[in-house]
């Protein structure tokens, strides 16, 4: 379990996020829903340790920092085999090898094991990111947009995967995305967040079908057909 309490977050005298309280249980999956510059990516990093808020804090029950994975918006590859980049998020271990290689099949990029993380396409790279949190068992995935650079096929296959691993290992995962239908497919329940502010919470068919709040109808009147 997480919780926030009396989060705010300021940058240069401006607050970009104000999450009085919020409670993240166990083995639930939390979309974190809104357009851009509504404070999403400051919720996770503030959740991931990244940064630290102006005012409040974060309690986490979360046992180690192996335990949590933080994926962050911009995936990156380092200049050697995309084997190795996510070896790097398993540490040392004797079967660090074979977990990598079970993460990289995982995400369908087995046929690049041995080529050169830095010169893959971005969706080719952001599957190495999500390869690297799937590598080990953790309790908690925090996930910033982690389709935003994929294609249809990468997006199926990264949902797939996602719910494949939340199902074996039981881990709360907070994902910020843009997209409703995303939210849909994946969340037990939706944050929508509007000018760093929270502005309806809730179950997520709840939320997305019946939005109480004018931020949340507007936002989501614009992904209607």
């Amino acid at each position: 379990m997480i919780v926030l309490s009396g989060i705010k977050q300021y940058y240069s005298g401006r607050c970009v996020l104000d999450a009085p309280a919020l409670r993240f249980e166990r083995n639930k999956k939390y979309a974190v829903l809104g357009a851009n510059g509504s404070g999403k990516s400051t919720l996770l990093k503030i959740m991931a340790g990244i940064v630290l808020p102006t005012e409040g804090a974060v309690l986490s029950e979360v046992s180690g920092k192996k335990s949590m994975g933080y994926m962050p918006q911009k995936a990156y590859g380092f200049s050697f085999s995309v084997l190795r980049n996510v070896m790097m998020a398993i540490g040392d271990c004797k079967e660090r090898e074979e977990m990598a290689k079970a993460a990289v099949e995982a995400v369908g990029m087995s046929a690049l094991i041995d080529a050169d993380a830095s010169k893959l396409s971005g969706g080719e790279t952001q599957r190495i990111s999500f390869a690297r949190m799937i590598s080990l068992s953790r309790e908690l995935l925090i996930l910033d947009e982690p389709t935003a650079a994929t294609d249809l096929a990468g997006i199926d296959l990264i949902e797939k995967e996602l719910l494949r691993y939340c199902n074996e290992n039981e881990c709360t995962v907070v994902f910020a995305t843009h997209s409703p239908a995303q939210a849909m497919r994946l969340a037990d329940e939706v944050i929508f967040l509007h000018n760093g502010m929270i502005a309806e919470r809730g179950e997520t068919r709840k939320v997305l079908n019946e939005p109480q709040s004018d931020e949340a109808r507007s936002f989501l009147n614009h992904w209607r057909l």
